[in-house]
């Protein structure tokens, strides 16, 4: 996978603040059949009081469903629904993007409470 390059583009921090990160435990990951670029549809936990969350995530390339199941992601909480290839995503599980192995899960060095904001 070849990534563009791209200019750094500098934005004020409370533009970044407004973002929501949050950890969550996944605990459904199947394949998308609707997706034409391999994807999983997600469910994440984020605890009880903010509940399961869909996402659908490009994951195949490294991770098969059974690896992911229990696993704590990091996510962009706070995004408007979308809908992709069929399922309502309503977050965006965070990755790095490696040009040679695909999109790498970014998750925390040791486990945290479903729905901690990453600061």
């Amino acid at each position: 996978m070849e990534l563009p390059e791209r200019p750094a583009t500098t934005i004020e921090p409370e533009a970044f603040f407004a973002v929501e990160l949050r950890v969550g435990t996944v605990r459904s990951a199947a394949l998308n059949p609707a997706a034409r670029v391999p994807a999983y549809v997600l469910e994440v936990d984020f605890g009880p009081e903010l509940g399961l969350r869909t996402s659908s995530a490009q994951l195949t390339a490294n991770y098969r469903p059974e690896d992911l199941l229990g696993r704590q992601v990091v996510a962009v909480f706070n995004l408007p629904p979308k809908r992709v290839a069929g399922v309502k995503s309503e977050i965006l599980v965070l990755g790095a993007l490696d040009p040679a192995r695909g999109t790498v899960l970014l998750r925390t060095d040791t486990p945290v409470q479903d729905g901690a904001r990453v600061a």
